[in-house]
């Protein structure tokens, strides 16, 4: 998830789907709320923390975390020197993550099919957006933390490209590079708020009408995908907060339109690698799961 978060357009929502620990996240972060100090009180730390799915969700964060601050200049550097293969392979695993939520659905019809609709009209219209400029204040970080997290447990809504859109992706990266606590802190504390009050809404969403949830959720996925379309032209450009020239508006083109438009090579071979990688790696992840123990909220 934490992998995923990072690059813009892709959702670790989508990955907590993937690997069918979606309901059991919203869950565990929905129990934490005042009745928690109840729990305390009358029972203990220790019910309290079984209560929450402590060690599941420790395990989870720590993951997150650990990814963020191993892979941010990696994937940066390879958004960078070789964005096809990149974005080939997230492409590949946001299609197929679409089949594996649609498979969830089980009664599917037409008021469904207009949710699904309407997720993707949704998710869209966000993908082309002119970005904002927020100035990086603290407050702006804490409302970003805020905005952004409840992106990062939606599938198919980057939290990343959130960020983007609201001009704070480069601030907030480049305090993770830098290891800018007060800032990394900031915007921590906006995740936590977040985080809180928007995992109870969705929680009762998938509780109350799952499958609307759902297409809906799916609707969201196939919506970003035109945004992860691994060839592009740059129409326009834009000046970051660090005085660099960063793509503002960009065009959709067939891998040989990108050749004879750029005069760069389409590495189509490479990319259709990559999306089947990504594809195989999702059934895999999936084949494994219904091997496995179902995960289970304590």
């Amino acid at each position: 998830m934490g992998a995923a978060d990072v690059v813009p357009g892709v959702s670790g929502g989508t990955i907590a789907f993937i690997t069918g620990i979606y309901d059991t996240l919203l869950e565990s972060i929905r129990r934490i709320n005042p009745s928690l100090f109840g729990i305390i009180k009358k029972q203990g730390v220790k019910a309290a923390f079984t209560h929450i799915n402590g060690l599941f969700l420790i395990s989870l964060f720590a993951g997150i975390m650990t990814s963020i601050l191993t892979l941010a200049k990696f994937i940066s550097w390879a958004l960078d020197t070789h964005p096809i293969p990149v974005w080939s392979f997230f492409f590949g695993l946001i299609l197929v993550s679409v089949y594996h939520v649609l498979k969830q659905v089980q009664q599917r019809n037409l008021v469904q099919g207009l949710f699904l609709l309407l997720g993707v009209i949704f998710a869209y219209s966000i993908t082309i957006l002119s970005p904002l400029q927020m100035d990086p204040t603290s407050f702006n970080i804490v409302i970003a933390g805020a905005i952004a997290i409840c992106a990062m447990i939606l599938p198919g809504i980057s939290g990343s490209f959130i960020l983007l859109l609201i001009g704070m992706y480069g601030p907030v990266l480049g305090a993770v590079k830098s290891l800018q606590l007060d800032v990394m802190a900031l915007f921590g504390m906006g995740c936590v708020i977040g985080l809180l009050s928007f995992s109870h809404l969705l929680s009762w969403l998938l509780k109350r009408y799952r499958d609307f949830a759902l297409v809906f959720l799916t609707g969201l996925m196939i919506g970003t995908l035109p945004k992860l379309w691994p060839w592009k032209e740059t129409i326009s450009w834009r000046t970051n907060s660090k005085g660099e020239q960063v793509p503002l508006l960009q065009e959709n083109l067939s891998p040989f339109g990108f050749e004879n438009i750029t005069g760069q090579p389409s590495q189509l071979l490479v990319a259709i690698i990559l999306m089947f990688t990504a594809i195989f790696l999702v059934l895999g992840l999936e084949k494994i799961a219904d091997n496995g123990e179902p995960v289970t909220n304590k």
